[in-house]
């Protein structure tokens, strides 16, 4: 009886020192690691999520697209774990995917406010208008970097980002389109500081398109007027889309998918997975 006793007691504490060491131990996304890049302009310090393709140790000698995240402690999980299925099994383009973090040190969303807005806004507390200097420094420094460090397909780079950072993409589309070959906007905050976006000369493009782009925008069917959402953020989508066709003509291929029973909460992840596979499917 004492053997049985003892025996039971080890087991016990075998099963709890495991669990004691999972426990631990962090979850971590494989092939990834965070750098962190100085933007020399204004001093800050933005860290970079940096996931690789499962093949990139193995073939040497190619170069991958890069998928380029905003909001990136929210959407790099969310793409990362979208992805990977597709990816590895073939069914989706294999691409590194570097998420932009917010600057270091920084509180509550106020890098995130700044740094995607295009234009000052009188009504907010925060700082507005940082967008400017935002592209600049991703032009500028972790373009470069990525591209100097990683093996990367330089001509094909893809915009994502989610309500203000579906507002910056929206942003950089319509003032410097050639940054990126594919932009996946999600639910974009056009709303901003009444619907400037749609008021400015950031409608006449600054250059032309060197090459054709791909605009997918993706918005919850319940951000709209008539389910008590504050802003028809539905409808504002509609006449981006129009209004890109018109800009761009023949150069832009535009989709626009309107998510069922999705709200602003929910439609991200719909819209990161389905714009990925619009432009990454392998046929």
């Amino acid at each position: 009886m004492f053997k049985l006793f003892g025996f039971i007691l080890f087991l016990f504490l075998s099963i709890s020192s495991n669990i004691v060491s999972a426990e631990s131990n962090s979850f971590s996304i494989p092939r990834s690691e965070i750098v962190e890049i100085r933007d020399l302009k204004n001093e800050r310090i933005y860290p970079l999520f940096i996931k690789l393709p499962r093949s990139y140790n193995r073939n040497t000698r190619q170069h991958y697209p890069v998928i380029y995240l905003t909001d990136a402690w929210y959407s790099f999980q969310i793409i990362s774990g979208a992805t990977r299925f597709p990816m590895n099994t073939g069914k989706m383009q294999e691409a590194i995917i570097v998420g932009i973090s917010y600057e270091k040190g920084s509180k509550g969303d106020t890098s995130r406010v700044r740094d995607y807005t295009p234009d000052k806004a009188s009504a907010w507390k925060k700082q507005t208008g940082g967008a400017p200097s935002h592209v600049a420094f991703i032009k500028n420094h972790v373009f470069k970097y990525i591209d100097e460090n990683y093996r990367t397909d330089k001509v094909n780079r893809t915009f994502v980002g989610n309500s203000l950072g579906g507002l910056f993409g929206s942003y950089i589309l319509l003032t410097d389109p050639n940054m990126f070959n594919n932009y996946i906007l999600g639910s974009p905050s056009f709303w901003f500081n009444n619907k400037s976006l749609f008021k400015t000369k950031a409608l006449m493009p600054a250059t032309n398109l060197g090459q054709p782009i791909n605009v997918f925008v993706g918005i919850g069917e319940q951000e709209a007027f008539n389910f008590g959402n504050q802003y028809d953020m539905v409808n504002d989508a509609k006449v981006f889309i129009k209004t890109i066709n018109k800009i761009y003509g023949s150069k832009v291929n535009s989709k626009l998918l309107v998510i069922p029973e999705a709200d602003h909460y929910t439609a991200f992840p719909t819209t990161a997975v389905q714009g990925l596979d619009w432009i990454y499917r392998v046929k």
